[in-house]
């Protein structure tokens, strides 16, 4: 058993999101996760790869956003704010792609394999040991929830593959392991480059670390609720 460290909700896709102290999950996730992304002209969505949907964007990870309400608020790279209900040529202008638009997700969400992304403190160390000198963060590897899982095993989420997991009053499915991009080696959020870090994961743990899982019981997620792993649907009810 361990405690929500800390929880991020990323209001567009591959921007510098928002940390929040409670959030509410829904089926897609946390409310308004990823909820709008930046498309170009071939209707490709900005991430930090490229795949048959997203097209990988350099300098994405420049922008931040969180919300006002229910509308994003970007902040540029020169430090400007600017609404997400006019920011689409300032975004353009910046990313040096002309036609690109921050769009609301329509049918098929903008997650890239499922609804929440989860970390522990356990993985955290796991890496510091194998990175000596870059500063590990979690915010290097954006999820959405932190886990302090104390004295756990290296890895402590990877042997939940397959369990559910009631953190407060919501519970999740471990789907599968969490494919790293090269996001991990860029300055993120006043951390500096890390080069070779995506390396060093892929030779230590074949590109992996965290896990992502669906929500099974939604509601709200608050930083110190307890978390507990195999529970049943019928012990969560």
């Amino acid at each position: 058993m361990g405690v929500v460290a800390a929880l991020w909700r990323y209001p567009v896709k591959s921007m510098r999101g928002e940390r929040l102290t409670e959030a509410t999950l829904g089926e897609r996730g946390l409310d308004g996760d990823r909820l709008h992304a930046v498309r170009d002209p071939d209707g490709k969505f900005g991430s930090g790869k490229n795949t048959r949907r997203f097209r990988r964007m350099a300098g994405l990870h420049t922008f931040a956003a969180r919300y006002d309400g229910d509308v994003p608020v970007v902040t540029l790279p020169d430090g400007r704010t600017v609404r997400g209900d006019a920011v689409h040529g300032e975004i353009a202008a910046a990313l040096e792609r002309p036609g690109v638009r921050l769009v609301r997700e329509a049918e098929i969400p903008h997650h890239d394999e499922a609804a929440v992304h989860l970390l522990t403190t356990s993985s955290l160390a796991w890496l510091a040991e194998r990175a000596p000198g870059v500063e590990i963060d979690a915010r290097r590897l954006r999820p959405n929830v932190l886990l302090d899982t104390g004295p756990a095993p290296e890895l402590a989420e990877e042997a939940w593959l397959g369990e559910r997991v009631r953190i407060g009053g919501v519970e999740l499915e471990i789907l599968r392991k969490a494919v790293r991009c090269v996001m991990v080696d860029l300055p993120w959020d006043g951390l500096p480059a890390a080069p070779g870090l995506l390396k060093t994961i892929a030779e230590a743990n074949g590109m992996t670390l965290g896990v992502h899982a669906r929500v099974v019981r939604g509601g709200p997620l608050r930083v110190g609720d307890v978390h507990e792993v195999g529970c049943s649907a019928a012990h969560s009810l």
